[in-house]
């Protein structure tokens, strides 16, 4: 074994790691990037970014992700079912005996790393790769704390990902692609597939595990702040909804892009990177964006670009819908340099409402806003996760359920608790479709969605008239600075008004259906604070 780099004092040989070939440890992103390129991983954009293909595995593969249950008194409440599938200690430790011969000789790169701005609540993470630009990957999206405190840090979970190591149905899986999750051993062991995304969300994931055990909130969210007077805004929502978009504002501080939690200090960055869609991105709307991704140090994940030129083509999906751009959140003009803000004085819950049903914005009394955190409706977009090829509607707990160990009560529970303390705005802003479905409406412009999220966070959005609409009970503000009141209702913008109200009638009846896992643990008012159908 050669080393590169200063060793960390915990060794991996602490992991049975033996006789790797050369161990890269906490390398800088020029020898990551050099490391990628020559042994044929990826290859620079002409503006410096690393541009890597990862395969059929263009998404996060949901239905390969277990978590071990290793029968222990914490792992008791862990939610076990459809999102946090069994697996056995022996199948976890059959899988992990063939990482350990799979590495021997094989180059390794070694990265001392954290999750949680706060100092509170951080963890010190350790990534263990088979590929270069996988550990740029983390590099960009973990906290990097300064070398000497790497090479003293004893990890308090590692994650080991070795793509060429392949699964199969002998090993009690569903495909060479695995993600397995040991809370016990404090180990994330992923296998056969390439996509950076399941790094970061088996983090998130563990953080989803730990912190709400304390009593701190955790959120699949974006957060910002205003500039001038401190303003922390909240933006929840799924994969596509807008959540990085929205708050890579030139008007205001980005504190991140992605997942946060809610402590007694105030709301914090899990990570220290952005992990942006990049289909169709445009140099006019999201400029901080289209900066960010166009220098040396970021990886676009799946975007295609010419072989003979490179030159990128955002438009394209050719690869997969799900093109993406990771990059340290320092790439970004105007950001909360410690990643803590505070207290959220507004909190958007996003929706990409492919039915066209829903209003584009709309104003959440409590109790609207636990139904609707609980439910977490979107329309799933394509290339999300492998085989969405369209939209589909789809009800996602607290909008993250693929993220959730425990029960989605736990989470709600405590976002209800902070948003009563705190007496915070909740607003329910729809990304998605106008005058139609699908298909048939267009969607909301970026323009007019950037109109409603700056009305509501200088307070001009509460002093408007609302009226109430009759399906789901929302309260839509009769007018929004630049944006023409016709659009505001979404009855308003079909031409077949009856279709509308069948379309809505459908919309909530799907509501009430899902919402009925949840009615035995939850309280009357927030129940009846949903639509009827």
């Amino acid at each position: 074994m050669e080393n590169i780099g200063v060793p960390g004092k915990y060794g991996l040989e602490n992991y049975g790691i033996k006789n790797p070939g050369r161990v890269y440890w906490n390398p800088v992103p020029s020898v990551l990037v050099n490391e990628a390129i020559v042994r044929g991983e990826g290859v620079l954009s002409p503006d410096g970014a690393l541009m890597v293909d990862t395969g059929k595995y263009t998404g996060r593969s949901p239905n390969d992700r277990f978590v071990v249950d290793n029968g222990t008194e914490e792992e008791k409440q862990i939610d076990w079912g459809k999102v946090n599938v069994k697996i056995s200690p022996e199948k976890f430790d059959k899988l992990y005996n063939k990482m350990l011969g799979y590495v021997q000789g094989r180059d390794l790169f070694v990265s001392d790393l954290a999750v949680g701005a706060d100092p509170d609540h951080r963890l010190s993470v350790r990534a263990i790769t088979e590929f270069a630009w996988s550990n740029l990957f983390v590099s960009n999206m973990f906290l990097r704390p300064a070398l000497e405190d790497r090479i003293e840090q004893v990890p308090e979970f590692t994650v080991i990902c070795v793509p060429g190591l392949l699964g199969d149905k002998e090993d009690g899986l569903n495909s060479e692609a695995f993600i397995l999750v040991n809370f016990a051993k404090k180990i994330v062991l992923i296998g056969g597939s390439r996509y950076g995304g399941e790094m970061k969300k088996s983090i998130f994931s563990v953080m989803n595990f730990i912190l709400p055990l304390k009593g701190i909130m955790t959120m699949h969210c974006s957060a910002n702040v205003d500039k001038v007077n401190g303003d922390t805004a909240l933006f929840f929502g799924l994969s596509g909804t807008g959540k990085t978009t929205l708050s890579s504002d030139p008007n205001r501080l980005l504190i991140g892009d992605d997942e946060h939690g809610w402590s007694e200090n105030g709301t914090f960055n899990f990570e220290g990177g952005c992990y942006a869609k990049m289909i169709r991105l445009s140099q006019e709307h999201e400029p901080l964006i289209w900066d960010a991704v166009h220098r040396f140090g970021a990886i676009l994940e799946n975007v295609d670009y010419d072989p003979s030129t490179r030159a990128i083509d955002f438009d394209s999906d050719r690869l997969t819908e799900n093109t993406r751009g990771s990059y340290p959140i320092h790439f970004i003009d105007g950001i909360v340099e410690n990643g803590q803000g505070a207290h959220p004085n507004n909190i958007f819950m996003l929706t990409a409402d492919a039915s066209g049903v829903l209003p584009p914005i709309s104003k959440l009394d409590k109790n609207q806003a636990m139904y609707y955190f609980m439910s977490g409706y979107t329309s799933k977009l394509a290339g999300t996760e492998r085989g969405i090829t369209e939209p589909q509607p789809n009800f996602s707990a607290c909008f993250g359920s693929p993220f959730l160990p425990l029960h989605p009560s736990v989470y709600a529970d405590l976002l209800g608790k902070k948003i009563a303390e705190f007496d915070a705005n909740v607003w329910l802003l729809n990304t998605g479709w106008s005058g139609g479905p699908y298909g048939v409406g267009s969607r909301f412009s970026l323009p007019y969605t950037r109109a409603f999220v700056t009305a509501a966070l200088d307070g001009t959005l509460s002093k408007a008239e609302f009226v109430k609409e009759p399906f789901f009970g929302l309260s839509i503000p009769t007018s929004c600075p630049g944006v023409p009141a016709e659009l505001l209702n979404p009855r308003n913008t079909w031409a077949d008004k009856a279709a509308y109200d069948e379309a809505a009638k459908k919309l909530a009846a799907s509501f009430e259906q899902n919402f009925k896992k949840y009615a035995d643990k939850t309280a009357k008012e927030i129940v009846e604070a949903g639509p009827k159908a």
